[in-house]
């Protein structure tokens, strides 16, 4: 048994070439052989956004704080809030994020296939944000 007590890991900065906007990362697990999930709690401030992207064995969001907004590709924009779970199937493009005004907290778990578990695309465009 191994318990990681809170604060024990650093926060980072959501990198610019994956988020738009103010995004902190705050790891929760990584992944342990011979198992695959990793999960990380991540903040964006009012506005901020991932990129498109897709997981290669899916996404689960689990909303705990604010007001967000999710899309996948082709889909209407959802908006999400504190007890939502999100579930991104295998492949599909898609992003997340705050809205405009609201942060918004989620707890992302996704798992790795050949030690990958994402693939990052273009950046969302604010027109397309703002549909």
């Amino acid at each position: 048994m191994e318990i990681k007590r809170s604060g024990s890991q650093p926060s980072g900065k959501g990198p610019t070439d994956w988020f738009t906007g103010t995004v902190r990362i705050d790891p929760q697990f990584p992944v342990r052989e011979p198992a695959r999930a990793a999960g990380n709690m991540v903040t964006f401030e009012p506005g901020a956004r991932t990129a498109w992207h897709t997981h290669p064995l899916g996404q689960i969001l689990i909303v705990t704080a604010g007001c967000g907004r999710v899309q996948r590709d082709g889909g209407p924009i959802e908006e999400i809030r504190p007890g939502d779970v999100v579930w991104f199937e295998p492949g599909e493009r898609h992003w997340h994020g705050a809205s405009p005004t609201t942060a918004m907290t989620h707890i992302a778990i996704q798992e790795a296939l050949d030690g990958k578990a994402v693939d990052w695309l273009e950046k969302v465009t604010d027109a397309e944000y703002g549909a």
